[in-house]
């Protein structure tokens, strides 16, 4: 029994080296994996800031400069090409391309928030997912394929009808836009939609209601913010459209008096002008000086729909 080793004096078991080695090379890692998530917050406000900064840079000379601001915004006279007094007004532009994105609105906000509720609400199984499938290559259309089927289909069904002059005017961009926004509107919405709790539904089936008085008196107001982000995310997709209203609308410059005026709009102008001037040249930083008025009304846009959101979370807290 002398001739036993002891417990007492057995060795200690050796140390968990890979456990240490994996401890240390995650406490080395983590901090880079959350500056690097904190660069990819970061890196959206300095892209924007950044294209910002270019085109303020490229239109600066001629905004401080030789260009009359109060013309520039009060008059509808664009000739830029004149050699006696170029002139550059962008009144009739700028009003062209708010009419079309109201006009794309009206069409667009209805049929898809209506499309974005059969989805969610009264759509199952197979069609469901086919309707779905639709409404994904719909988004996946070129905008230029969009500007051709403004021209050559939706162009002569409307001087059929109307016995419009021609049939590229502000109502024909206004229905390619329409057409372009609803699968944006339809994706958010339903999603919006889906993401309000099935107690809801439950609670307003108890007391009673109708599938269509969840809709609108429960379903709406509990989405209300999702559905508000899909109504401006097709704003922003009406507004900032170029190939397909440059096709659609005419471009021509003036104030519309009816649906069927041919118009032109401020992405548009920028589109057919930018690749034909000098570079450097006034023609060239009133480009620009555009590019920075559509940031103005893109900021509005925002603003307003930021504005919103908040009163809304106000009214529920409330």
């Amino acid at each position: 029994m002398s001739d036993l080793p002891s417990i007492s004096g057995s060795p200690a078991p050796a140390p968990r080296r890979p456990e240490r080695r994996t401890f240390s090379v995650l406490a080395l890692v983590e901090p880079l994996i959350e500056w690097t998530i904190r660069l990819c917050g970061w890196s959206a406000i300095l892209f924007v800031a950044a294209i910002f900064f270019f085109v303020f840079r490229e239109a600066a000379p001629v905004l401080f400069g030789e260009l009359d601001l109060r013309e520039f915004f009060t008059s509808q006279n664009w000739i830029p090409s004149s050699e006696i007094r170029p002139q550059y007004g962008i009144l009739a532009l700028l009003i062209g391309t708010l009419s079309v994105t109201g006009l794309a609105m009206l069409l667009a906000v209805p049929l898809g928030l209506g499309a974005a509720v059969y989805l969610s609400e009264f759509c199952g199984g197979t069609l469901r997912e086919v309707l779905k499938v639709v409404i994904e290559l719909l988004a996946a259309i070129p905008s230029i394929v969009w500007g051709f089927v403004g021209y050559m289909v939706i162009g002569p069904v409307l001087i059929h009808v109307t016995g419009a002059a021609v049939g590229i005017n502000l109502l024909n961009g206004g229905i390619i836009l329409a057409l372009m926004s609803v699968p944006v509107i339809v994706s958010v919405g339903e999603d919006a939609l889906k993401a309000v709790p099935d107690s809801y539904r439950e609670a307003a089936v108890a007391l009673g209601a109708s599938r269509w008085e969840i809709v609108y008196r429960v379903l709406f107001p509990a989405a209300k913010n999702g559905l508000l982000a899909a109504v401006l995310l097709g704003v922003g997709r009406a507004i900032g459209e170029t190939m397909a209203v440059l096709m659609a609308t005419g471009h021509a410059v003036q104030i519309p008096t009816s649906l069927l005026d041919p118009i032109r709009t401020l992405t548009a102008t920028v589109a057919a002008e930018l690749g034909d001037v000098v570079a450097g040249g006034t023609h060239y930083r009133v480009l620009f000086v555009i590019g920075l008025a559509l940031f103005a009304v893109s900021f509005v846009v925002n603003l307003t729909a930021d504005l919103a959101v908040k009163g809304v979370r106000s009214d529920k807290t409330g």
